[in-house]
């Protein structure tokens, strides 16, 4: 199989559907978003996590290969045949616990912080304002998306923020009130 197939070269791709779309549909776009979000958690990885976070952060990536799955399926064709592309309440739940988890290590929030930290906090603050960014470009989806991945998205969010300071703890650095 090649890489090329020459079939988006006039500005369009196809869903999971079959129906082709103009590469800046909405819907292209928020799964676009989704993939920056995917390629930043890479990036973080790369920084040399700790093997747990490292662990979380696969799982996760997993996770939005799921989610950019079903926003290019309007029509709701792959995630009743193919389960890795589902995701469901247990995976806003798994988010949660993890936050609880982190938040035990991590000082409570007094004030406002400002990203940064070491290379991987950093990246991770990066990742969570594409995910917010991704958040709202699914919000805006005509027909809507299943709550479920909307949630899910809201709590990762939350997730990367507290990874972001969980991770910067861990090395020793201090973060930055506003």
């Amino acid at each position: 199989m090649k890489l090329y197939t020459r079939t988006g070269d006039s500005g369009q791709t196809s869903l999971f559907d079959g129906t082709r779309v103009k590469k800046d549909d909405p819907r292209v776009d928020a799964y676009g978003e989704v993939d920056e979000l995917n390629a930043w958690l890479g990036f973080a990885r790369a920084c040399e996590l700790d093997p747990d976070l490292e662990a979380e952060l696969v799982l996760i990536q997993r996770d939005l290969f799921a989610l950019g799955a079903q926003i290019a399926d309007p029509a709701d064709k792959i995630a009743n045949r193919v389960t890795k592309a589902a995701l469901g309440d247990e995976d806003v739940v798994r988010l949660e616990q993890l936050i609880d988890r982190l938040e035990t290590e991590v000082p409570p929030l007094r004030r406002f912080i400002l990203a940064g930290g070491t290379q991987a906090g950093a990246a991770l603050h990066l990742a969570r304002t594409v995910c917010r960014r991704a958040e709202r470009r699914i919000v805006s989806l005509t027909p809507p998306t299943d709550p479920v991945l909307l949630r899910y998205v809201n709590r990762l969010s939350d997730l990367l923020f507290v990874l972001a300071r969980a991770v910067n703890h861990r090395e020793g650095a201090p973060e930055t009130e506003w």
